[in-house]
């Protein structure tokens, strides 16, 4: 875990750069994988948002959590969990991490520190601040990072978590990924004109602050400050992150055709897509490195997706195991 962004950007950027190629190369290789109908589960993609997770695994440690909605397979990625045993979940199998009965929307890893993901609209929030509380509790120095989307703000939920978490000074961070939709509705659809979001926080008395998704520099900085603070000061933060998906809602492919985002917008979106951007400033130096990298990662994806397929689906027995029991 870097502690200053000058050690940052000597050490790791470029791994955080990877990261993000990472996210980036899975993600479309699942679009491109799923029209060939052997994944079934559905799948919330995150192209165009890669930024926002990218540096989570060199900033936070293993013991920081991370929570997340439907839209988590980034997040999942940035923090530096399996890939392997995801893409065995994604196609249902015996070997993915949840034994093939989680699929896309319940992503775990125990071990990397990311905690869960809900496809219950904002139902992450106040299962993140019953960890941040937790910490508490427990004198535990860990920071809980909570994802979300735009839609989960205007959950009652989303109010009642931010107004405990400050009056707790609990150790959370609440990232909302502010991507303008809600399946197909904007926000003039679904929120007063002159509200913004990040001040509807600050006026929960929580700290607020809103940043550039798609610029992998500014979502680093942002985030490497806010940890720094939470961690010093014992209070929670929240984070608007301004970005846009590139894909539908929900499914590998683009909706465009639907006429729900005006041709305009998604122009002026694709040009500051999060990978365009990186690569505007990176150095020679950096793009051959990257270059190398992209091909022997692409190698791996392909190994593990034909691996996937060719593996055993679960007895049917497994549907019954790890349930709660109301013995216990």
């Amino acid at each position: 875990m870097v502690h200053s962004i000058d050690k940052m950007k000597k050490k790791q950027s470029l791994e955080i750069f990877k990261n993000l190629l990472k996210i980036r190369l899975t993600e479309e290789k699942i679009s491109k994988e799923y029209a060939k109908q052997k994944m079934r589960c559905p799948v919330h993609l995150s192209i165009g948002q890669e930024a926002i997770a990218a540096p989570l695994k060199f900033l936070l440690s293993k013991k920081d959590i991370v929570v997340s909605g439907h839209r988590a397979h980034a997040h999942y990625i940035g923090k530096g969990c399996d890939i392997e045993k995801f893409i065995f979940e994604l196609y249902l199998k015996e070997k993915g991490f949840a034994r093939g009965k989680a699929g896309s929307m319940h992503l775990f890893d125990k071990k990397n520190g990311f905690y869960g993901s809900s496809p219950i609209v904002a139902n992450a929030i106040p299962l993140g601040v019953g960890m941040g509380y937790f910490n508490k509790i427990n004198k535990l120095n860990n920071v809980v990072l909570i994802f979300f989307g735009d839609g989960a703000t205007e959950e009652g939920v989303f109010y009642e978590s931010l107004n405990f978490a400050a009056v707790h000074s609990l150790k959370v961070i609440f990232i909302c990924e502010n991507n303008l939709y809600s399946v197909y509705s904007g926000l003039k659809f679904r929120q007063p004109k002159s509200r913004k979001i990040y001040k509807v926080s600050k006026s929960l008395r929580v700290s607020s602050i809103r940043a550039d998704g798609n610029d992998i520099r500014h979502t680093t900085k942002t985030l490497l400050n806010t940890l720094n603070f939470v961690k010093r000061n014992s209070k929670p933060v929240f984070i608007e992150f301004s970005t846009f998906r590139f894909v539908e809602h929900c499914g590998p492919n683009e909706d465009d055709h639907l006429n729900y985002r005006k041709e305009s917008e998604i122009k002026k979106w694709t040009k500051k897509d999060p990978l365009k951007k990186m690569y505007s400033f990176i150095n020679a130096r950096d793009k051959i490195l990257l270059s190398k990298f992209k091909k022997k990662f692409n190698d791996r994806l392909n190994k593990i997706f034909l691996k996937a397929q060719k593996l055993s689906y679960p007895k049917s027995s497994v549907a019954y195991t790890n349930l709660y029991d109301e013995k216990n």
